[in-house]
């Protein structure tokens, strides 16, 4: 009965050692980008904008954390924010849908964030929703772009600055544990 409960103690505190092993092995990253969303002539027509590559600098942060882009197990969107910058005191009220999409060198675009019926209020940051899909292999590259496809519901008189906010959820392996 003693060497029962031994054992059992013991595979109590190897399943305790490895679950805090695991959450020792993710982390978050966080990027922000500006865009500049132009005046325009048209109203209801879907249009694109392009940020600037982003670099992801993830070896850095991969090693910062105990890792390598090998050991990377899943990269997640968490969360994406956007906030007018400029004109000051406008909000996203001139916005209809939008659509963002990331690409990197040698992978195909994906749909990543979108608010496709946005309110008549919304404000001056607008929290899109964020897909499930595993993004580690456009974190792990240098750079990343964003494309933004929108659709205004208003004339827009001056160009609208636009901070983008973006959270990813890294789940790694710690050197290989």
């Amino acid at each position: 009965m003693k060497k029962f409960l031994l054992i059992f103690a013991l595979v109590g505190v190897f399943v305790s050692c490895e679950k805090l092993l695991d959450e020792l092995t993710k982390f978050e990253m966080d990027f922000n980008q500006t865009v500049v969303i132009p005046s325009s002539s048209g109203v209801d027509l879907p249009f694109d904008v392009f940020t600037p590559e982003t670099e992801t600098n993830s070896t850095a942060e991969f090693e910062v954390n105990d890792t390598r882009k090998d050991l990377i197990e899943e990269i997640v969107l968490r969360k994406l924010v956007m906030t007018v910058n400029s004109p000051e005191g406008e909000d996203f009220s001139f916005l209809e849908s939008i659509i963002i999409y990331m690409s990197a060198e040698d992978l195909p675009e994906i749909k990543i964030a979108w608010n496709e019926e946005v309110s008549a209020n919304p404000g001056e940051q607008l929290e899109l929703v964020t897909t499930t899909e595993d993004l580690k292999e456009y974190i792990k590259k240098d750079t990343y772009t964003l494309r933004l496809k929108t659709v205004t519901d208003e004339f827009l008189s001056t160009d609208y600055e636009i901070d983008i906010a973006t959270t990813f959820f890294v789940d790694a392996k710690i050197l290989g544990l």
